[in-house]
């Protein structure tokens, strides 16, 4: 399947992986519109600089779960990209919210996707779906036990989409992305992400705060590698009923991350205060690529330490402080502060 003359609607597209989406479908100047569902609660206005100025993107407020909102926006569409999502610290606070969201919120969207014929629907589970790793590296059929509501939600989610395939034609690619990173990515409140977090505390002069020994693992993959992936994916006819794995096919610890962020931060001196660990935290993934190359030829083209660089001069170039952002951080982001 080509974009070209596709009207498009992107779930979460004000979100961080989702805004990327959205600014590589604006790049290809085959795209005939791009309408964006998204709440603001997590996602900004200001990941979306093209809104006012590109006549082929709107922004729709509204949430997965309002019916009537998703409905709107599905009407005459040809292919979504669903990235609308509520995260996993959010799911240790918040269970049945983030259940209501990430599950019945995908029914919802699926139901008005299958009512409009859409051609292509892209949904984007999580690593979070197969818990920590029972084999390494993780392909597309490891076992999936998730460790938190939010994996369980995720998981939920994919067998709803894989159903809509079977049962009533959607066209639908399942995509699994692991730990994304990159211009835009979270370090405030629930949503907040390690790397994001710690290049905000050195550059304010603290340590890392490492929940547990650090030697967990993680696939860091840039969200620019994603969102091509994502696309790919979309224009992919065989990956339609597909479950697809996207990485850096790396893994590295979280130890090793302070070590790169200090390193891109020129603040080597700040060594990890450790802490205890968070609970269902997964203790190590790292992914199997094989398929997304068989499919698309994916290959990642950002590597992690200078990844990393290029974020923290995305930091160092934001608005506000370094302080000012510290303040709306969380140190024990998964409880819930009323």
């Amino acid at each position: 399947m080509d974009l070209t003359g596709k009207r498009v609607v992107v779930t979460g597209g004000a979100g961080f992986i989702g805004s990327h989406v959205v600014e590589e479908l604006l790049a290809r100047r085959d795209v005939r519109e791009i309408t964006v569902l998204d709440t603001l609660r997590n996602g900004r206005l200001e990941n979306l600089p093209a809104l006012g100025r590109d006549p082929r993107l709107r922004l729709v407020r509204g949430d997965v779960t309002n019916g009537d909102a998703v409905e709107g926006v599905c009407d005459g569409v040809q292919v979504v990209f669903h990235l609308a999502c509520l995260g996993v610290r959010h799911s240790l606070h918040s269970p049945l919210e983030n259940q209501a969201v990430n599950a019945n919120g995908t029914l919802t969207v699926l139901l008005a996707a299958t009512r409009s014929a859409v051609e292509r629907f892209v949904h984007v589970s999580s690593s979070e779906v197969f818990g920590t790793a029972r084999y390494v590296p993780m392909d597309e059929q490891h076992p999936r036990l998730p460790e938190t509501v939010y994996g369980a939600s995720k998981l939920a989610g994919e067998a709803l989409a894989r159903a809509s395939w079977r049962s009533a034609g959607l066209p639908v690619a399942v995509v699994r992305p692991f730990n994304n990173f990159g211009p835009r990515s979270h370090f405030e409140g629930d949503s907040g992400e390690v790397i994001p977090r710690t290049i905000v505390r050195l550059l304010c002069g603290l340590p890392p705060v490492v929940f547990g020994d650090g030697e967990q693992t993680r696939d860091f993959l840039h969200v620019r590698d994603t969102a091509r992936a994502l696309i790919a994916l979309a224009e992919c006819d065989e990956a339609v009923g597909q479950m697809v794995n996207i990485g850096s096919g790396l893994e590295t610890t979280i130890n090793e991350v302070c070590r790169l962020v200090a390193e891109a931060t020129g603040r080597t001196d700040l060594t990890p205060e450790h802490q205890d660990p968070r609970p269902g935290d997964v203790r190590r993934l790292w992914v199997d690529n094989s398929m997304a190359h068989r499919l698309i030829g994916f290959r990642p083209s950002v590597r992690l330490a200078d990844g990393i660089g290029g974020l923290v001069e995305w930091f160092q170039q934001r608005s506000k402080s370094p302080e000012e952002m510290l303040a709306l951080m969380t140190e024990r982001n998964w409880v819930e502060t009323g």
